[in-house]
């Protein structure tokens, strides 16, 4: 799954949870809280994310990050380790 896969997955759950957004809408440089969502929100983006593209992150790492390019890099590169792990097993 590459980057822009990740986004639109991550996009997806977003407009589902907030509502009243499109996706030409959302500038990924923004963070959640700009188009709305409040902390509870968040927490179900995140999670409907990582539940769909089958990965886990760590909540240390969740809380450094600070617009929508953030997550989806941290969504990618759990990804990449995830196929590692995978292929080398």
């Amino acid at each position: 799954m590459d980057r822009e896969q990740v986004a639109a997955v991550v996009i997806k759950h977003l407009i589902d949870v907030v509502g009243d957004l499109k996706p030409s809408d959302i500038d990924m440089s923004r963070s959640m809280k700009d188009f709305g969502a409040n902390s509870l929100d968040m927490v179900e983006v995140v999670s409907c994310a990582m539940r769909e593209l089958k990965v886990k992150v760590p909540r240390s790492e969740l809380s450094k990050l600070t617009n929508m390019n953030g997550l989806v890099d941290l969504l990618c590169s759990s990804l990449q380790e995830k196929t590692k792990t995978v292929t080398t097993s």
